[in-house]
């Protein structure tokens, strides 16, 4: 006889989680199903983010900033530190107790919670059953009220340079480098070829990046763009845009990259190459044929709304369906989903979400962009603030960047926000919450921001919107 539970869900990163034990909190009996397994044999939960991702890329990217500036920033301080040295090794031990560290918290507020881990593959059946494969083969049928979906994405791959765990490597392989390698190759100057790029470029690796496209961030403001492009060109990578990737050869312990730009063709060689053109939903052989279960045309599962699938019954979340492939918005989803099976109307609001390149500056956005506003005939209007003009950056020696706040021209209804500077990540959700609230810039602007703060910096890119700014000199007058 099969088991049986309210809800089984199929993956175990924020988005899988999060949606288990909110259904658990919720009086649901719930099961997720994780194919991960540690080096003990046992279920490790966390998924990608938690792994492979979000935070141990976050915990090298720490690590580095604070050895780049102990070694190019501190003199300006006035102290000396002498020589400065990074032990690789026990930077990645360092990842690594933060990763089991998280990943067995996750474990235990299952245990807290009453969520059963099962270890295995997990394959949705027709009538919201779960198929469950083990790593010896073994197959349980287990019975579900709903099916939550969230099983994540991979890295995408590419013919020109195929992985092969050493000399190339994917963002997983970028994470375990045991030396900084001296002459480092990027494919894609996306988020996760940024982020990557900076931690080995901080270490003394010679960075290039090269990008098939010939717009830098085009899913960014351009603005935002621009700025970002002239920092990072300050910082040392080497971001050559127009650049294809035709082919790759490995030489002993050297990869030869061949591109091709609207120059011509041209070689690079490198010590590591990093692959970072993407990632794709994991929905292959996720559901039977009979499931009612339906893909578009880039893989994704096809939802409404609320996350819904053609199936009755089953939902998916996170990665595996449309939208941005951000840790948060699956946990989100997941909740609403949790909620909207137990009776509660829950809703998403996907025009506040907030995304983040994790570089130093930090880049992050919620919103419109300016392009998008014109493209859609929007009218609106902008303000924007240099944190060269904030007295709290400027006491960290930290001023690179600005803020940018768009509005609609007649109701003044936030409609976006684009920062880079320090603490982007943080700025940023202060507008997320105005606009899930419906804010005007005036909303802001009448708010009281403490000093001195780099908050400070939003409030007067609030004010400039109607040109008030203080601490600046306005390009126009408010009416």
């Amino acid at each position: 006889m099969s088991e049986k539970y309210d809800v089984v869900v199929i993956g175990a990163g924020p988005a899988g989680y999060v949606a288990a034990i909110k259904a658990a909190q919720l009086g649901m009996s719930t099961a997720c199903v994780e194919q991960w397994i540690d080096d003990k044999g046992k279920v490790r939960l966390g998924g990608t983010c938690l792994n492979v991702g979000c935070i141990p890329s976050k915990a090298l990217l720490d690590s580095s900033h604070k050895y780049h500036e102990a070694k190019a920033d501190f003199d300006v301080h006035g102290i000396s530190v002498g020589e400065t040295t990074m032990d690789v090794a026990a930077m990645i031990a360092r990842k690594d107790k933060i990763v089991g560290q998280l990943t067995g918290g996750v474990a235990g507020l299952f245990k807290h919670n009453g969520v059963t881990a099962l270890a295995g593959t997990g394959k949705v059946l027709a009538g919201a059953k779960v198929e469950v494969t083990d790593k010896d083969g073994n197959v349980q049928v287990v019975e579900a009220g709903s099916v939550i979906i969230a099983a994540g994405s991979l890295p995408v791959n590419i013919p020109p340079a195929p992985v092969n765990g050493d000399t190339i490597v994917d963002s997983t392989g970028a994470l375990e480098f045991t030396e900084v390698p001296k002459r480092l190759g990027v494919i894609g100057a996306g988020v996760i070829g940024l982020e990557l790029g900076s931690v080995w470029g901080r270490l003394g690796a010679d960075v290039v990046v090269l990008e098939a496209l010939d717009s830098f961030l085009p899913m960014m403001d351009q603005q935002i763009s621009k700025e970002s492009a002239k920092i990072f060109k300050k910082q040392g990578l080497d971001i050559r845009l127009g650049a294809r990737v035709t082919g790759t050869e490995v030489k002993g312990d050297e990869v030869i990259v061949s591109y091709a730009t609207a120059d011509g063709e041209h070689t690079e060689t490198f010590d590591k190459l990093i692959v970072a053109v993407g990632r794709r939903p994991r929905s292959e052989e996720l559901f039977a044929s009979d499931s009612g279960i339906t893909l578009d045309e880039r893989g994704f599962i096809f939802v409404n709304d609320f996350c819904e699938t053609e199936a009755p019954n089953v939902y998916a979340v996170g990665d595996v369906v449309r939208g941005p492939m951000l840790a948060h918005k699956g946990s989100e989803e997941g909740i609403m989903v949790a909620e909207r099976i137990h009776g509660k109307p829950a809703q998403m609001n996907y025009d506040c979400i907030p995304s983040v390149i994790y570089t130093h500056p930090e880049v992050a956005a919620v919103g419109k962009t300016e392009q998008e506003l014109k493209s859609d005939g929007i009218p609106y209007k902008s303000g924007t603030f240099p944190f060269v003009a904030s007295g709290r950056a400027l006491a960290a020696n930290d001023s690179d960047g600005l803020v940018k706040i768009l509005a609609h021209e007649e109701t003044d209804r936030i409609l976006g926000c684009h920062i880079v500077g320090p603490s982007a990540a943080d700025l940023v959700q202060q507008v997320v919450i105005a606009m899930e609230f419906g804010s005007s810039t005036e909303d802001l602007a009448l708010t009281v921001f403490g000093h001195p703060t780099l908050s400070e910096a939003v409030h007067e890119a609030a004010l400039a919107v109607d040109g008030a700014a203080i601490h600046i000199a306005n390009r126009k007058k408010r009416k």
